[in-house]
Protein backbone atom coordinates (compact mmCIF):
# COMPACT_ATOMS: atom_id res chain seq x y z
CA UNK A 1 0.00 0.00 0.00
CA UNK A 2 1.56 3.47 -0.81
CA UNK A 3 0.16 6.68 0.72
CA UNK A 4 0.77 9.88 -1.50
CA UNK A 5 1.44 13.22 -0.98
CA UNK A 6 1.32 15.69 -4.09
CA UNK A 7 1.71 19.55 -3.48
CA UNK A 8 4.01 22.78 -3.08
CA UNK A 9 5.04 24.61 -0.41
CA UNK A 10 3.68 27.88 0.50
CA UNK A 11 3.97 31.81 1.06
CA UNK A 12 0.82 33.09 2.44
CA UNK A 13 -0.67 29.81 2.62
CA UNK A 14 0.57 26.25 1.53
CA UNK A 15 1.76 25.91 -2.25
CA UNK A 16 -1.07 24.21 -3.90
CA UNK A 17 -3.94 25.89 -1.85
CA UNK A 18 -4.93 25.61 1.60
CA UNK A 19 -5.13 26.97 4.89
CA UNK A 20 -1.67 28.00 6.98
CA UNK A 21 -0.07 25.37 8.32
CA UNK A 22 -2.13 24.28 11.67
CA UNK A 23 1.40 23.63 13.60
CA UNK A 24 2.23 27.54 13.08
CA UNK A 25 -1.23 28.70 14.52
CA UNK A 26 -1.11 26.16 17.21
CA UNK A 27 2.41 28.22 18.04
CA UNK A 28 0.71 31.42 18.05
CA UNK A 29 -2.12 30.54 19.93
CA UNK A 30 0.17 29.10 22.94
CA UNK A 31 2.66 32.17 22.77
CA UNK A 32 -0.57 34.78 22.80
CA UNK A 33 -1.47 33.07 26.18
CA UNK A 34 1.97 32.57 27.98
CA UNK A 35 2.34 36.78 27.11
CA UNK A 36 -1.17 37.41 28.37
CA UNK A 37 -0.41 35.26 31.53
CA UNK A 38 3.38 37.24 31.86
CA UNK A 39 1.38 40.21 31.77
CA UNK A 40 3.22 41.64 28.66
CA UNK A 41 1.53 43.28 25.32
CA UNK A 42 3.19 42.26 21.95
CA UNK A 43 5.58 45.44 22.04
CA UNK A 44 7.11 44.76 25.09
CA UNK A 45 7.80 40.88 24.50
CA UNK A 46 9.13 41.91 20.80
CA UNK A 47 11.44 44.26 23.15
CA UNK A 48 12.47 41.85 25.75
CA UNK A 49 13.27 39.18 23.13
CA UNK A 50 14.75 41.97 20.41
CA UNK A 51 12.39 40.85 17.90
CA UNK A 52 9.92 43.84 16.31
CA UNK A 53 6.06 44.19 17.10
CA UNK A 54 5.34 43.20 13.86
CA UNK A 55 7.76 39.53 13.82
CA UNK A 56 5.38 38.73 17.40
CA UNK A 57 2.33 39.63 16.03
CA UNK A 58 3.18 37.75 12.76
CA UNK A 59 3.83 34.48 14.41
CA UNK A 60 1.14 34.66 17.59
CA UNK A 61 -1.40 34.50 13.80
CA UNK A 62 0.45 31.56 12.59
CA UNK A 63 1.03 34.13 9.46
CA UNK A 64 5.05 33.86 10.03
CA UNK A 65 6.76 30.31 11.55
CA UNK A 66 8.97 31.35 14.49
CA UNK A 67 12.38 30.58 14.72
CA UNK A 68 14.39 28.17 17.02
CA UNK A 69 16.18 31.59 18.01
CA UNK A 70 12.97 33.06 19.20
CA UNK A 71 11.43 30.33 20.73
CA UNK A 72 14.36 29.91 22.81
CA UNK A 73 14.38 33.77 23.35
CA UNK A 74 10.39 33.72 24.44
CA UNK A 75 10.00 30.32 26.23
CA UNK A 76 12.84 32.06 28.68
CA UNK A 77 11.24 35.19 29.25
CA UNK A 78 7.48 34.09 29.57
CA UNK A 79 9.22 31.26 31.92
CA UNK A 80 7.29 28.76 29.82
CA UNK A 81 9.35 25.81 31.09
CA UNK A 82 10.50 24.30 27.49
CA UNK A 83 6.92 23.99 26.94
CA UNK A 84 7.07 26.73 23.54
CA UNK A 85 10.49 24.35 22.68
CA UNK A 86 8.11 21.37 22.48
CA UNK A 87 6.18 22.69 19.33
CA UNK A 88 9.35 23.68 17.50
CA UNK A 89 9.90 20.04 15.68
CA UNK A 90 6.37 20.86 14.16
CA UNK A 91 6.46 24.26 13.51
CA UNK A 92 10.13 23.25 11.37
CA UNK A 93 8.31 20.37 9.78
CA UNK A 94 5.08 22.61 8.39
CA UNK A 95 8.30 24.63 6.63
CA UNK A 96 8.69 21.46 4.28
CA UNK A 97 7.15 20.75 1.10
CA UNK A 98 4.00 19.82 1.79
CA UNK A 99 4.60 16.44 -0.24
CA UNK A 100 7.69 15.55 2.43
CA UNK A 101 5.79 16.33 5.49
CA UNK A 102 3.88 12.91 6.25
CA UNK A 103 7.49 11.11 5.76
CA UNK A 104 9.33 13.65 7.84
CA UNK A 105 7.55 12.66 10.65
CA UNK A 106 8.66 8.78 10.28
CA UNK A 107 11.98 10.05 9.90
CA UNK A 108 12.67 11.70 12.88
CA UNK A 109 12.52 8.67 14.66
CA UNK A 110 13.75 5.84 12.40
CA UNK A 111 16.31 3.55 14.02
CA UNK A 112 17.69 3.33 10.75
CA UNK A 113 17.91 4.85 6.89
CA UNK A 114 20.09 3.94 4.61
CA UNK A 115 19.11 6.16 1.32
CA UNK A 116 20.68 6.59 -2.85
CA UNK A 117 20.85 9.71 -4.50
CA UNK A 118 21.99 10.05 -7.69
CA UNK A 119 21.06 13.31 -8.38
CA UNK A 120 21.95 15.80 -5.23
CA UNK A 121 23.82 15.41 -2.09
CA UNK A 122 21.09 14.28 0.56
CA UNK A 123 19.09 16.81 2.08
CA UNK A 124 20.18 15.40 5.56
CA UNK A 125 24.08 16.19 4.58
CA UNK A 126 23.63 19.43 2.91
CA UNK A 127 24.96 22.50 3.76
CA UNK A 128 22.98 25.73 4.22
CA UNK A 129 24.48 27.05 0.95
CA UNK A 130 23.77 23.63 -0.96
CA UNK A 131 20.03 23.51 0.12
CA UNK A 132 19.18 27.27 -0.24
CA UNK A 133 20.88 26.91 -4.40
CA UNK A 134 18.69 23.71 -4.68
CA UNK A 135 15.51 25.71 -3.91
CA UNK A 136 16.29 28.89 -5.51
CA UNK A 137 16.79 26.65 -8.66
CA UNK A 138 12.89 25.56 -8.35
CA UNK A 139 10.47 25.89 -11.18
CA UNK A 140 8.24 27.59 -10.46
CA UNK A 141 10.47 30.17 -8.51
CA UNK A 142 9.66 30.29 -4.91
CA UNK A 143 10.21 33.45 -3.11
CA UNK A 144 12.51 34.74 -0.64
CA UNK A 145 10.73 33.84 2.19
CA UNK A 146 9.67 30.32 1.33
CA UNK A 147 13.55 29.65 0.02
CA UNK A 148 14.24 30.83 3.65
CA UNK A 149 11.75 28.23 5.47
CA UNK A 150 12.51 25.28 3.26
CA UNK A 151 16.60 25.59 4.02
CA UNK A 152 15.77 26.14 7.82
CA UNK A 153 13.39 23.27 7.52
CA UNK A 154 15.93 20.86 5.80
CA UNK A 155 18.41 21.86 8.20
CA UNK A 156 16.52 21.30 11.07
CA UNK A 157 15.96 17.56 9.85
CA UNK A 158 19.49 16.95 10.52
CA UNK A 159 19.46 16.97 14.12
CA UNK A 160 18.52 13.00 13.28
CA UNK A 161 22.34 12.78 12.48
CA UNK A 162 23.27 13.08 16.40
CA UNK A 163 19.73 12.29 18.04
CA UNK A 164 20.02 10.26 21.35
CA UNK A 165 19.83 7.19 20.58
CA UNK A 166 21.80 7.40 17.93
CA UNK A 167 20.35 6.17 14.36
CA UNK A 168 22.02 4.24 11.94
CA UNK A 169 22.64 6.04 8.71
CA UNK A 170 24.02 4.89 5.24
CA UNK A 171 24.20 7.05 2.36
CA UNK A 172 25.04 5.84 -1.23
CA UNK A 173 25.57 9.27 -3.11
CA UNK A 174 26.52 9.40 -7.10
CA UNK A 175 29.89 10.54 -8.04
CA UNK A 176 27.86 13.13 -10.55
CA UNK A 177 25.97 14.31 -7.99
CA UNK A 178 29.37 15.25 -5.98
CA UNK A 179 30.87 16.99 -9.35
CA UNK A 180 27.70 18.50 -10.04
CA UNK A 181 28.48 22.45 -9.22
CA UNK A 182 25.13 23.57 -7.32
CA UNK A 183 25.62 26.68 -6.45
CA UNK A 184 29.13 27.36 -7.69
CA UNK A 185 32.74 26.09 -6.50
CA UNK A 186 32.58 27.77 -3.18
CA UNK A 187 29.24 26.26 -2.31
CA UNK A 188 30.25 22.72 -3.34
CA UNK A 189 33.70 23.03 -1.72
CA UNK A 190 31.95 23.46 1.50
CA UNK A 191 29.64 20.83 0.51
CA UNK A 192 32.65 18.20 -0.28
CA UNK A 193 34.22 19.32 3.61
CA UNK A 194 30.52 18.96 5.43
CA UNK A 195 30.69 14.96 3.83
CA UNK A 196 34.22 14.38 5.57
CA UNK A 197 33.13 16.00 8.60
CA UNK A 198 30.10 13.86 8.74
CA UNK A 199 31.89 10.91 7.55
CA UNK A 200 33.60 10.90 11.12
CA UNK A 201 30.30 9.81 13.07
CA UNK A 202 30.42 6.18 13.84
CA UNK A 203 26.66 5.84 13.91
CA UNK A 204 26.72 7.46 9.74
CA UNK A 205 28.36 5.86 6.50
CA UNK A 206 28.67 7.77 3.14
CA UNK A 207 29.71 5.62 -0.36
CA UNK A 208 30.43 7.39 -3.28
CA UNK A 209 28.99 5.14 -6.49
CA UNK A 210 31.24 6.06 -8.54
CA UNK A 211 30.80 7.20 -12.74
CA UNK A 212 30.82 4.66 -15.33
CA UNK A 213 29.97 1.53 -13.01
CA UNK A 214 27.64 0.53 -15.83
CA UNK A 215 23.63 -0.11 -15.08
CA UNK A 216 23.15 -0.71 -11.44
CA UNK A 217 19.30 -0.81 -9.45
CA UNK A 218 19.78 3.14 -8.46
CA UNK A 219 19.46 4.14 -12.32
CA UNK A 220 15.24 3.80 -11.56
CA UNK A 221 15.84 6.79 -9.02
CA UNK A 222 16.68 7.73 -5.72
CA UNK A 223 14.77 6.33 -2.80
CA UNK A 224 15.03 5.55 1.02
CA UNK A 225 14.29 2.79 3.66
CA UNK A 226 13.77 3.38 6.86
CA UNK A 227 13.43 0.78 9.97
CA UNK A 228 10.54 3.38 12.02
CA UNK A 229 10.62 3.34 15.81
CA UNK A 230 8.28 0.45 15.90
CA UNK A 231 10.85 -1.73 14.09
CA UNK A 232 8.83 -1.63 10.85
CA UNK A 233 10.09 -1.48 7.93
CA UNK A 234 9.14 1.42 5.17
CA UNK A 235 10.49 3.12 1.93
CA UNK A 236 10.41 6.24 0.56
CA UNK A 237 10.81 7.81 -2.98
CA UNK A 238 10.02 11.27 -4.76
CA UNK A 239 9.74 12.81 -7.84
CA UNK A 240 8.68 15.87 -9.23
CA UNK A 241 7.41 17.31 -6.22
CA UNK A 242 5.23 13.77 -5.38
CA UNK A 243 6.38 11.73 -2.34
CA UNK A 244 5.39 8.86 -1.75
CA UNK A 245 5.67 6.02 1.50
CA UNK A 246 5.85 2.42 0.49
CA UNK A 247 4.31 0.19 3.18
CA UNK A 248 3.50 -3.04 0.97
CA UNK A 249 6.27 -5.74 2.70
CA UNK A 250 7.11 -7.25 -0.87
CA UNK A 251 8.09 -3.27 -2.16
CA UNK A 252 9.95 -2.64 0.90
CA UNK A 253 12.16 -5.48 0.72
CA UNK A 254 12.62 -5.17 -3.25
CA UNK A 255 14.02 -1.46 -2.10
CA UNK A 256 15.72 -3.81 0.44
CA UNK A 257 17.56 -6.19 -1.92
CA UNK A 258 18.32 -3.23 -4.06
CA UNK A 259 20.40 -1.17 -1.38
CA UNK A 260 21.91 -3.98 -0.83
CA UNK A 261 23.01 -3.98 -4.33
CA UNK A 262 23.96 -0.65 -4.53
CA UNK A 263 26.11 -0.88 -0.82
CA UNK A 264 28.35 -3.64 -2.63
CA UNK A 265 28.74 -1.74 -6.07
CA UNK A 266 29.54 1.25 -4.35
CA UNK A 267 33.11 2.13 -3.28
CA UNK A 268 33.39 1.44 0.25
CA UNK A 269 33.73 4.36 3.25
CA UNK A 270 37.79 4.40 3.00
CA UNK A 271 37.61 5.04 -0.77
CA UNK A 272 34.72 7.22 -1.13
CA UNK A 273 36.25 9.31 1.54
CA UNK A 274 39.40 10.12 -0.51
CA UNK A 275 37.61 10.39 -3.67
CA UNK A 276 35.99 13.25 -1.87
CA UNK A 277 39.26 14.66 -0.66
CA UNK A 278 40.80 14.45 -4.04
CA UNK A 279 37.69 16.74 -5.10
CA UNK A 280 38.61 19.05 -2.42
CA UNK A 281 42.31 18.95 -3.87
CA UNK A 282 41.34 19.78 -7.31
CA UNK A 283 39.84 23.26 -6.09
Amino acid sequence: MRETRGGRAAKAKEEGGGDLPGAWAAYGRLLQHLRKRAGLNQQQLGEAIDYSLEQVASVEQGRRPAKAAFTRAADRVLEAGGVLEVLQDEVDRAKLPRFFRNFAVIEAEVVSRFSYDPLLVPGLLQTEGYARAVFAGHCPPLSEEIIDQHAEARLSRQKLLTRVPLAELSFIVSEEALRDPVGGPEVMGEQWQRLLEVSALRNLEVQVMPAGRGFHPGKNGPFVVVESHEHRLLGYFESQGVGCVVTDPAEVSAFSLRYGKLRSQALNVEESARLIERMVGET
